[in-house]
C-alpha cells in the first residue's frame, strides 16, 4: 500500500485465486455520524456496494479516500483494512509520503485490540511490514501508521448518521430557532388576518335593537332576505340559509305548504305548491335557481321526494347565494373562494414543512425547526375558514342584523295592530329560523286570532289548527334541512 501525498490510499493485492470479501466502506465515527471510506479505481475486481470480487488470481488495484485522520499531537494516522478472512497467512508493506512515527496493527473481529503477528519498518521509517497469521471468516487485519503533521492535509470523511433522537434535538440552538420561527410565522399570520381577514369596523351607530317596521308595513334591515342573512352572518351558504329561504318564499306568496295528514308512524310530510301567477321575475338569483329546482316543470312536490334534480339544483343554489353576497357589496370576494385559496395555500405550507423537516431531520439535528413551518401551515389551513372579510357596508348590514336578531329574541310584539299581525309574524318567521327562534315565533304565529284554522300561506292537514303549527313549523324546518342535507350537496356549520 502506498500513502500518497493528496492523501489518496494506492492499494494493489495480490489474490492466489477466485475470493470475494466484504471490504470496509464505513465505520461508526461517534454518536452522530459515520466514517466512510470511499473506494475507486478499482482493477482487476468488481465493487458491488462493500463487496470486492475478484474473478482469478492475480492482482487487484484500488484506490482509498478518507483513510487518513489528523492526530492531537499533531501527527497524521493512516489506518486501513488491509485484509479479511479467511486467509491462511497475510503480509502488508505500507509507504507513505514521509518518515514514520509509529505503527501498530490489530487481528480479529472489527474493533479489535489484539496485536498482529509481527509488525516492523526499515532503518529508513519510510516503509513498514506487517504479517499475520491465519485469518478466521469474519477477522481483519488492521494496520496503522503515523506519519509527520503536514504530510497529506487529508481529513476523515464523515457522514451524519441518522437517529430519530438526534434529528430533533431539543437544545438552545434549536429550541431557540423553533421558538423565533414561529413567533415571525404565526406573527406574520396574524397581521395576514388583520389586513386581510378581518371584517371592516362599524361605527357605534350603527349598531343596537332593529325593529324591521316602517309604517307598519315589514321593513328588513337593508333589505337583506332570510338566505343573505344566513350567508352574512356566517359566510357560508348552508343548509339552515335554504330551509329558511323555503320558508320566506312561502310567506311572501309563492308557493304554498300544506302538511299531509299521517297515521301514528308515519313520518311528517308536506306537500310544497307552487302559486299561481306568483311573480317570480322578481326573484333573486339564488332565490329563482331554488325555486325551479323545487317545481322543475311541475306544479307541487312532496318534501319527501325532493331528490335528483333537486340535489343538482342545490349547487347552483349556493353558487348564487355566494355571487349575491359579492353582488350586494358584502364582500370583495367570494367567501368560498378565499376560504378555499387559504386552505390551500395552509396545505401546501403544511407539506413543505413536512419536506423541510425530513429533510433537516435527515441532514442535520434541526428537524425541530421544521415543525414551526407545520404549526404555521396548520394554522393557516384553519385559519383560512376565517379570511373571508366583509366590506364596510357588509359589517353595517350585519351591525344591522345583529340588531334585528336582538329584536326576534327579546322584540316586543303587543304594540302591534292585531290586523298586521299575521303577516308581520309570519315575514318574522323565516329569519327566526335563521336565528334558532323557530320555536318562540312559531309559538307567537299559532296565538294569532284568524278566519279558518289555516295561514295563508301555510295549510293543515283535517282536525288541524294553529295551536298545533309551533310543533309543526319546528317539525317541517328539522325535515327540510334533514333532506337538503341528504341531497350532499350542502352541509350544516
Amino acid at each position: 500500500m502506498q500513502l500518497r501525498p493528496d492523501g489518496v490510499l494506492h492499494v494493489v493485492e495480490r489474490a492466489d485465486g477466485p475470493l470475494s470479501r466484504t471490504v470496509t466502506t464505513r465505520t461508526r465515527h461517534d454518536d452522530g455520524s459515520d466514517r466512510v471510506y470511499r473506494i475507486t479505481n478499482v482493477k482487476g475486481a468488481t465493487l458491488d456496494g462493500d463487496t470486492l470480487t475478484v474473478p482469478a488470481a492475480g492482482t487487484v488495484g484500488y484506490d482509498v479516500t478518507g483513510a487518513v485522520t489528523p492526530m492531537p499531537d499533531g501527527t497524521e494516522e493512516l489506518r486501513w483494512f488491509a485484509a479479511g478472512g479467511p486467509l491462511d497467512a497475510v503480509t502488508v508493506s505500507v509507504r507513505g509520503p514521509g518518515q514514520i512515527q509509529s505503527l501498530a496493527c490489530f487481528a480479529g473481529p472489527a474493533a479489535s485490540a489484539v496485536g498482529c503477528t509481527a509488525a516492523s519498518m526499515d532503518e529508513s521509517a519510510e516503509n513498514a511490514a506487517f504479517e499475520q497469521t491465519g485469518l478466521a471468516e469474519g477477522e481483519q487485519l488492521t494496520v496503522v501508521v503515523a506519519y509527520p503533521a503536514g504530510s497529506t492535509g487529508a481529513q476523515p470523511i464523515l457522514e451524519r448518521r441518522f437517529d430519530l433522537a438526534t434529528a430533533f434535538t431539543v437544545d438552545v440552538w434549536t429550541g431557540g430557532s423553533l421558538v423565533v420561527l414561529l413567533v415571525l410565522l404565526l406573527g406574520g399570520l396574524y397581521g395576514l388576518y388583520r389586513s386581510r381577514g378581518r371584517d371592516a369596523r362599524v361605527v357605534e351607530s350603527e349598531s343596537g335593537l332593529y325593529a324591521p317596521i316602517e309604517d307598519g308595513r315589514f321593513a328588513p334591515p337593508d333589505g337583506v332576505r332570510p338566505g343573505q342573512i344566513g350567508t352574512l352572518i356566517d359566510e357560508q351558504a348552508d343548509v339552515i340559509d335554504v330551509t329558511a329561504t323555503i320558508v320566506d318564499l312561502a310567506v311572501r306568496g309563492y308557493l304554498r305548504i300544506d302538511e299531509q295528514p299521517r297515521g301514528a308512524y308515519d313520518a311528517p310530510d308536506w306537500l310544497l305548491v307552487k302559486l299561481p301567477k306568483a311573480p317570480v321575475q322578481a326573484l333573486l338569483p339564488y332565490e329563482r335557481a331554488l325555486y325551479d329546482a323545487m317545481f322543475d316543470l311541475r306544479d307541487d312536490i312532496l318534501l319527501s321526494q325532493l331528490h335528483g334534480g333537486f340535489s343538482a339544483g342545490l349547487a347552483r343554489v349556493r353558487d348564487a347565494l355566494y355571487r349575491d353576497v359579492v353582488k350586494q357589496g358584502w364582500f370583495a370576494r367570494r367567501p368560498d373562494s378565499v376560504r378555499s385559496r387559504w386552505t390551500v395555500l395552509g396545505v401546501l405550507l403544511t407539506v413543505l414543512g413536512l419536506a423541510g423537516t425530513v429533510v433537516l431531520a435527515w441532514q442535520t439535528t434541526y428537524g425541530l425547526v421544521g415543525l414551526a413551518v407545520i404549526i404555521a401551515g396548520a394554522a393557516l389551513t384553519v385559519g383560512g375558514q376565517h379570511m373571508p372579510a366583509k366590506t364596510a357596508k357588509g359589517a353595517a348590514a350585519l351591525a344591522h342584523t345583529l340588531g334585528f336578531r336582538q329584536f326576534l329574541i327579546s322584540g316586543d310584539v303587543n304594540g302591534l295592530p292585531e290586523g298586521q299581525r299575521v303577516e308581520l309574524f309570519s315575514r318574522y318567521l323565516p329569519y327566526a329560523v335563521i336565528f334558532d327562534s323557530v320555536d318562540r315565533w312559531a309559538r307567537v304565529v299559532s296565538s294569532i286570532t284568524t278566519e279558518g284554522d289555516n295561514l295563508y300561506w301555510y295549510h293543515g292537514p283535517a282536525e288541524w289548527d294553529l295551536s298545533k303549527f309551533a310543533d309543526s313549523m319546528r317539525t317541517f324546518v328539522m325535515t327540510t334541512s334533514g333532506a337538503i342535507s341528504a341531497a350532499r350537496q350542502f352541509r350544516s356549520f
